[in-house]
């Protein structure tokens, strides 16, 4: 199909994978329910944990905005989204990453 008429095919990839992506959000909820129920019974930060489930979530989404991109034939806009899905990863980290380093450095002596 994709060599016949590559526009359809191309709209039914994005289609498919859009249903397939709405019958794990329930699986998807289900399971961040369960990793904030046992962040809370480890006295875990909420705050810390709802940024690493928000960085999970900009990764699978970029990855499924490359992976559709690559499908239509645009490998460079397939490599900026990558990059940008990186680069907010790194800024949503940064404020975990400064409590994991400043943990650190109490425990180290002085």
């Amino acid at each position: 199909m994709k060599e016949q008429k590559p526009n359809i095919a191309f709209l039914l990839v994005v289609f498919v994978g859009c249903v397939i992506f709405l019958f794990l959000v329930d699986q998807i909820a289900a399971i961040f329910d369960m990793v904030e129920k046992i962040a809370t019974n480890a006295n875990v930060n909420t705050v810390y944990i709802e940024t690493i489930l928000k960085i999970i979530g900009i990764a699978y989404i970029a990855e499924f905005a490359v992976q559709i991109t690559k499908d239509a034939g645009q490998g460079s806009i397939a490599s900026k989204i990558e990059l940008a899905g990186k680069i907010i990863i790194l800024a949503m980290a940064v404020p975990i990453l400064t409590v994991l380093v400043e943990t650190i450095l109490k425990l180290i002596p002085s």
